[in-house]
Formats: structure tokens, C-alpha cells, sequence
């Protein structure tokens, strides 16, 4: 990683794309908006401190039980690195490097986001992980999105829907020894069993959502189309998003009476929702913020946008490091970790619950702060 004058985000494709957008004369503020709210979001839902008595809409649905907030998260993430490749091609475009230096630097920053990956996964299990994890998938479906976007539009779609229909029938169809097809629980179903027999022992656990992610991802490049498109005007820019995305969400909804809405197996009416969703907020931020022009309550969230990486990646291994390594000394007598000393702080003065959400939002803002002072002095971090 490194860092110098120009914004930087996660995902990784966003590095030239607000080089771009300065290219057409202002910031695409909304996107860096949205992005914050998804770290925001992020943030949030993997720092709660209420021991076991948290909103269930800040949690992951358990299984077929739709999706709640902490849900999102991730397909967001994808969504908006998708979003964010035009911005990146039209760049690379603009500065007249050739189609092998853009494929070069695809796949640099592809085995950058693993890297960090498996930094993060060796970090949290404070042992070497070799596997799939958030940023490696990530990762991957960025390089498939954005090694695809050399194709039309029309092509790049019908792609995604051949991958999202290709991962319900391997879902519906695929026979499991001894069991036949069809079979769809939490322990027992087509995803399960072929990361359990085929692809454990190689550390590949999650290799067939490879499929799924990138089809949310190469959608995001045809929203992203949408907004770099010199030929729309602003207001045919948001009845395109919104409409689109109330299309996706819909589809989505329709599809999981057949298909379940579920995570865990990155089903295809889940990642249809999570797009349509992710397209009517954007559309909405981009009609308040760069068309209306209604600034100033976005800037936290940009603060947090234009170092989404760095948003990601610290927070992590702070936790991991210091805040779960370090022990401290207790009023008692005992030792414990520095989490768990300002957890127990917070909840002595204000109480079980309150004190939990002291703590969640001081976590927050300590790394808001953060971040504001890199903005501040201009230090934009990428891979």
C-alpha cells in the first residue's frame, strides 16, 4: 500500500475514479457517500458490546431468514467496486495506457486485496490462514468484473444473469451422495458438501461464490455506466438508477418464493435484493447530493469514503492486536483485555445496554477521527 494526493478507495478499482470525475469538472460526492455508509454500516455491526442482546436488525438473519443490516455489508462492498470500474477504465482510457498495463494493474491490486486478506484472517486467528476470506473474494470478483468490462453492457449482464442462474441450478439440481438434489438446510446442501469434500483440503472454502459475487459486481459496472455516461443528463441518471434498482429488488424478492434469501450461500435472489437495494441508495445520494447539491450532512460520510480501505483493514487488526493482545489490570484484582476493560468501563457508569452503545459509538468515532485527520492533511491510502 501506499498513499500520495489522490483519493483512494475500497474497492480497489476506485483509485482512478475520481481522477475521472475531477477529468469532467467536480466530485462524484454520492459515491464516496455510499461507500462511507458501507463502512459505517460495517463498523457498527462488528462492534456491538450488548452481549447477545442486540437488535436482530443489526445482525446476520439466520438461515432463509432474509437479511438484516449486518447482511448487506459485504454485497455492498462488491456492488460498489463494480460501480466503480468505468470510472477506472475511462481513466486508463483517458491517460492512453495500453489494455495490458489496465489488466496488469487488475490483477496487482486483485493479489493486493488477497494479501490484505490473509493478513487480516492470519491476524483475527493469530496463526497463518491460507483461504478465502472477505477481501480474497473480493478481490476475485473484482478481477472478474473488471477483466469482463471490456465487453458491452448488454454482454457484461448477460453474463451475470448466466452466472446467477448457473449457481441456482447447481443450488437446485446438483444430486449430494446418498441424499439426491434439491436438499437445501444449513448443514446439508450442494455448497456445503463440494467445499467439504472438494475444496477444504486445498483452503478454497468459498471458491463457488466466486460465481455470485461476481455477478453482483459486474452488475455494479452497468450502474456505474449509468453515472459515467456523458450522454445522460442527471435527472435520466436518476430515473435510471432508481428504477433499475426498484427492477433488481423486486426481481429479487419474487425470485426467493422459489430461492431463498440467503447469505451464506450467496444466493442469486439474495445478491439480486442486496443490488436493487444498493441501487435505489445510490440513486437517492446522488440525486440529494450531486444533483440537488444538499451537502454537508454527507461529509462524515465521505470522511469515511475516501479512506474506506484503510476503514476496513485498522480497525480489524487493532482489534486483533491490541484490544484483544493487550490485558490490563481490573479494580478486582483480575486482568483482562483491553476490549473487555472498556467494555465493563462503560457499562459500570451508564449501564448493561447504554453502556454497550457508549462503547460501539466511541469505537466508531475514535476511527472517524482517524480518518479525518488523513483527510485533513490529504492522505488517501490504496492498493
Amino acid at each position: 500500500m501506499d498513499s500520495n494526493e489522490r483519493p483512494d478507495h475500497l474497492p480497489a478499482a476506485a483509485d482512478d475514479e475520481q481522477a475521472e470525475v475531477k477529468h469532467h469538472s467536480r466530485r462524484l460526492a454520492s459515491l464516496d457517500a455510499f461507500r462511507g455508509l458501507t463502512v459505517l454500516m460495517m463498523l457498527l455491526v462488528n462492534n456491538l458490546a450488548l452481549d447477545g442482546k442486540s437488535p436482530l436488525w443489526l445482525t446476520h438473519a439466520r438461515w432463509d431468514r432474509g437479511l438484516y443490516l449486518a447482511d448487506i455489508v459485504f454485497p455492498w462492498f462488491l456492488f460498489i467496486l463494480g460501480v466503480a470500474v468505468p470510472y477506472s477504465a475511462a481513466s486508463n482510457k483517458r491517460k492512453g495506457y495500453s489494455f495490458g498495463r489496465f489488466v496488469l494493474k487488475i490483477l496487482e491490486r486483485t493479489g493486493m486485496l488477497i494479501f490484505l486478506g490473509m493478513l487480516i484472517d492470519s491476524s483475527v486467528a493469530r496463526r497463518p490462514v491460507v483461504g478465502l476470506g472477505v477481501l480474497q473474494i473480493i478481490g476475485l470478483a473484482y478481477m472478474t468484473a473488471a477483466l469482463l468490462y471490456a465487453l458491452r453492457p448488454a454482454w457484461r449482464l448477460t453474463i451475470a444473469a448466466a452466472f446467477l442462474l448457473s449457481h441456482w441450478a447447481l443450488i437446485k439440481f446438483f444430486p449430494i451422495p446418498g441424499i439426491g438434489a434439491g436438499m437445501l438446510t444449513e448443514s446439508v446442501n450442494p455448497i456445503s458438501y463440494l467445499n467439504r469434500v472438494y475444496l477444504h483440503a486445498y483452503h478454497l472454502d468459498g471458491l463457488i461464490s466466486i460465481i455470485p459475487t461476481s455477478a453482483l459486481a459486474m452488475i455494479g459496472t452497468a450502474i456505474g455506466d449509468v453515472l459515467a455516461s456523458k450522454n445522460l443528463g442527471p435527472k435520466l441518471k436518476t430515473v435510471t438508477l432508481l428504477c433499475c434498482g426498484a427492477a433488481m429488488a423486486v426481481a429479487g424478492l419474487y425470485w426467493s418464493v422459489y430461492l431463498p434469501i440467503n447469505k451464506p450461500l450467496w444466493t442469486a435472489s439474495f445478491m439480486l435484493l442486496n443490488a436493487g437495494m444498493g441501487t435505489v441508495v445510490l440513486g437517492v445520494m446522488y440525486l440529494v447530493i450531486d444533483v440537488r447539491g444538499l451537502r454537508g450532512w454527507d461529509f462524515p460520510l465521505i470522511v469515511f469514503g475516501m479512506n474506506a480501505l484503510v476503514g476496513y483493514v485498522a480497525p480489524i487488526l487493532l482489534k486483533a492486536y491490541i484490544l484483544l493482545g493487550w490485558t490490563c489490570g481490573l479494580p478486582n484484582g483480575g486482568r483482562a483485555s483491553l476490549q473487555e476493560a472498556f467494555i465493563k468501563y462503560f457499562k459500570f457508569h451508564a449501564g448493561e445496554i447504554n453502556g454497550g452503545w457508549m462503547y460501539t459509538c466511541a469505537y466508531i468515532l475514535f476511527w472517524w477521527l482517524i480518518l479525518l485527520c488523513m483527510y485533513k492533511k490529504r492522505v488517501f491510502v490504496k492498493v
